[in-house]
């Protein structure tokens, strides 16, 4: 084997001025040294992969050397730069907390403090992966931190800040790192590969940079993995297999058959996606990113925001341009809740082949909602809705076309009635309608005052047996059996224009009560106006309630019931029930 160095070695940056992404903290630093301003303690946070150990290991070879530059850049050749390129030098310490957290780790680095440093003017302590710390290492370090000797100076480094407590973090100048863009890990890789006489694909390079999310470290690790499989030519074709990358050009062939509404195209295009060993979850994911980028290339101010080579971006606004906003917004609203509906699926395949017909027929229910639903005729219960226009969609229309898709909704408006039907037929409903405003016998009567009727007897003609004739009537339409049984056993009797209604408990009173349209239904069906109702309990006298023994017998039992609520008897006779002897 020869000598070979990984390239995130290799390529290790050196100088502040050649840290990738990073200028906010490497121009601050290099403002300290100026200024003389120099903190003791430092906390680097940040993902992994970014520079922070990077950075670290610049200062302390800053801080050491002999020769600084104007820029207070270390110049590389004096003996100490050359220690520290050979990692030979005794003024960096490097301490891995993630495999030293106990507190002997922190006691026995507390005593290398106290030692001046043989050559130089600075002994840096570097803690790499400072949260992984034991509660008893934090609380032997915090002394030594704060009031370290002037020759000392620490930097920590971390991916997870929140983890560390608050007397570290309150001892120490903290520099947030943030995630590399991809722009400039391209243009980065790009000068590698000029150094290493590689052609490389820009296509090719920008997906190295999104598969490494933002880390330079990753992105390095497998340009190396790229190029031991390609040699010294990078093609789009080798790093999408090499990866495991579903192709982006899947995703315009989906959007262009969506838009012309080709189903069948559509479900083979994700069959040979499937073959290809991609999971469901990935294509939803792809394709929302996808749509997510055309609704960006919608507007000439925010292409900026799509990382991709250029090649790719011209392809974008293309196909932006032959799809609508509406359109867009509905179909990422249906990838975005499969995306969340896909891990408790059963069947997988079917659920994201359903939101693939549904994207399909967006463009055909976007343009049935934009004109708007069939005229009708004016009705007393419709309302009458604003027209939209074309040539002013609205998203709003758009999105309930789109619900009608996803759950079909109960038409809002009532159909015409039919021209046969007669006016009295339509003031009864309209009373019904009403009834169900009216929380009282009083508020009803008050509601009925102004029903216009046409009077056919007076209230002095009227006979009992003719209302009871009515009762019976509407009593055989109830359906509740609960409610016929309280109608069945009232006793009714007419005092001039009042029909008195005795029940026998207040539950049946309140559930005849409750039965307003029997009180519609007897007024409409005799034709008399000024009927009133009296609703009333009849109690039983003291002498005559039946005297409780102690010791009775079932069927004793049952008797005194049936005294005390005479409808039990009905509800023994309706089921066939024997009491026991």
């Amino acid at each position: 084997m020869g000598n070979f160095v990984v390239s995130a070695r290799k390529y290790r940056p050196n100088r502040f001025v050649d840290v990738v992404g990073q200028e906010h903290v490497s121009q601050t630093l290099k403002n300290a040294l100026q200024n003389d301003h120099l903190a003791h303690a430092f906390l680097f946070c940040g993902p992994r992969g970014v520079g922070k150990t990077t950075c670290a290991r610049i200062l302390a070879k800053v801080l050491n050397c002999q020769n600084l530059t104007e820029e207070k850049e270390p110049c590389g050749t004096c003996e100490s730069c050359t220690s520290f390129s050979k990692n030979t030098s005794f003024n960096i310490v490097e301490l891995d907390a993630a495999s030293n957290n106990g507190v002997e780790n922190i006691r026995a680095l507390n005593e290398q403090v106290r030692f001046k440093p043989q050559q130089g003017a600075y002994k840096v302590f570097i803690i790499d992966e400072v949260h992984m710390l034991s509660q008893g290492a934090f609380n032997a370090f915090l002394k030594t931190l704060e009031e370290p000797p002037e020759h000392a100076i620490f930097i920590l480094a971390t991916t997870e800040k929140h983890k560390i407590i608050p007397t570290i973090l309150s001892r120490c100048q903290i520099y947030d790192f943030k995630r590399i863009q991809v722009k400039r890990m391209v243009e980065h890789l790009q000068g590698i590969c000029e150094i290493e006489n590689i052609k490389a694909e820009e296509d090719a390079l920008h997906i190295i940079a999104q598969k490494a999310d933002g880390a330079l470290r990753d992105a390095l690790s497998i340009f190396d993995r790229i190029v031991s499989s390609s040699g010294d030519e990078i093609l789009y074709s080798d790093v999408i297999n090499n990866l495991n990358v579903l192709d982006q050009d899947y995703f315009f062939k989906f959007v262009d058959a969506m838009l012309v509404e080709d189903m069948p195209k559509v479900l083979l295009l994700f069959n040979e996606v499937l073959d290809k060993g991609f999971e469901g979850d990935i294509f939803v994911t792809g394709l929302a990113e996808h749509l997510r980028d055309l609704l960006v290339c919608k507007d000439k101010e925010s292409i900026a925001l799509l990382e991709c080579s250029e090649n790719i971006r011209n392809r974008y606004v293309e196909q932006a341009s032959a799809a609508s906003s509406s359109f867009l917004l509905s179909a990422l609203q249906l990838t975005t809740s499969t995306d969340v509906e896909y891990r408790q699926a059963r069947n997988k395949r079917l659920l994201v082949e359903v939101m693939l017909m549904k994207i399909t027929n967006l463009t055909a229910a976007i343009e049935s909602a934009i004109a708007g639903p069939a005229a009708i005729d004016d009705s007393p219960v419709q309302k009458k809705k604003p027209e939209i226009t074309a040539a002013e969609p609205k998203v709003a229309s758009t999105q309930s076309a789109v619900q009608e898709i996803v759950e079909p909704a109960p038409p809002v408006t009532e159909l015409p009635k039919p021209a046969a039907q007669t006016a009295d037929v339509q003031r009864k409903k309209e009373v019904k309608l009403k009834i169900g405003k009216i929380s009282s016998l009083e508020s009803l009567e008050d509601e009925l005052e102004d029903e216009p009727t046409e009077t056919l007897v007076n209230a002095s003609d009227l006979t009992i047996e003719l209302i009871q004739e009515k009762w019976d009537e509407y009593v055989s339409k109830v359906e509740s059996d609960i409610i016929k049984q309280s109608l069945v056993s009232v006793d009714l009797s007419l005092n001039d224009n009042f029909l008195n209604i005795k029940v026998s408990s207040k539950l049946q009173q309140a559930d005849i009560v409750k039965e307003k349209e029997l009180m519609i239904f007897i007024r409409q069906a005799l034709k008399v106006k000024d009927l009133q109702f009296d609703i009333t309990v009849e109690q039983k006298p003291q002498d005559e309630k039946p005297v409780i023994k102690k010791n009775l017998t079932v069927k004793e039992r049952y008797l005194q019931m049936r005294d005390l609520n005479p409808s039990i008897n009905n509800l023994q006779k309706r089921f066939s029930l024997m009491p026991d002897e």
